[in-house]
């Protein structure tokens, strides 16, 4: 998470209900977006229903299974050794459901969905943390400021978790016909890239000015850019395999 929020333990006593629902739909409704946007480029052989629901929900459990140990590490780490365990726990939880509940599955049957269903529990994720972060401002009817943070993790925080999972997700794709210790490799090297991405945009945005806060989603926006290339050279990878076959 980019910062804990600073009532963070309080969020949910005396929870206002309809206060809760509607961040929850302000902090889902964007990140379904997202997932309708990426999917496509999965057009060819769209992924099951069923698969892309698992993979969200599992993206969205990994909030109250992080929020303790990052709770922990406040009393623990100070500074910017605080802020990686954050991101160490973020991102090593989400590769970890993603493994345990996803990926193993005979549904995930072509280098493409590595990176599609990673993107799905990143957004999964986003969702969730987008709520608690939107539900302090609504419940005190401070709107502009909702808007603002909704606005803000849209176009950066939201992405950032696309680009970091996603980063994961190219790694497996990329040596998915390869045997399964160069995987092994490939994604561990890839959630260690994941965090490093994670952790420099937390440390910038945290103390950021305008100016610096833009350039760091211009970063982001380019690996965006970076990430589109990379799926048309998983594309290229399976044709190219199912050609020799």
């Amino acid at each position: 998470m980019e910062t804990v929020p600073s009532a963070l333990q309080t969020y949910f006593a005396g929870l206002d209900v309809f206060t809760a629902i509607i961040a929850f739909l302000a902090g889902a409704v964007p990140a379904v977006f997202w997932v309708w946007f990426w999917l496509r480029e999965d057009r060819a052989h769209p992924e099951p229903l069923f698969m892309l629901l698992l993979a969200f929900i599992a993206g969205m459990a990994v909030v109250p299974l992080a929020l303790p140990l990052q709770e922990l590490a406040m009393h623990i780490y100070q500074g910017d050794n605080r802020i990686l365990v954050w991101v160490v726990i973020e991102e090593t939880l989400k590769y970890a459901l993603a493994l345990g509940l996803v990926l193993w599955h005979r549904e995930v049957d072509e280098p493409i969905d590595m990176v599609v269903y990673l993107i799905v529990i990143a957004l999964g994720f986003a969702a969730l943390e987008n709520t608690l972060f939107l539900y302090n401002p609504l419940v005190l009817g401070d709107y502009m400021q909702s808007l603002l943070t909704g606005g803000f993790r849209f176009l950066g925080a939201t992405l950032l978790h696309v680009l970091a999972s996603a980063t994961i997700g190219m790694c497996l794709a990329l040596t998915y016909y390869q045997p399964r210790a160069v995987q092994l490799a490939a994604g561990t090297g890839g959630l260690f890239v994941a965090i490093v991405l994670h952790y420099y945009f937390n440390v910038f945005i945290m103390d950021a000015s305008g100016e610096t806060i833009l350039s760091v989603f211009l970063f982001v926006w380019l690996g965006v850019i970076v990430l589109f290339l990379l799926f048309e050279k998983v594309k290229l990878l399976e044709r190219a395999h199912t050609r020799r076959k």
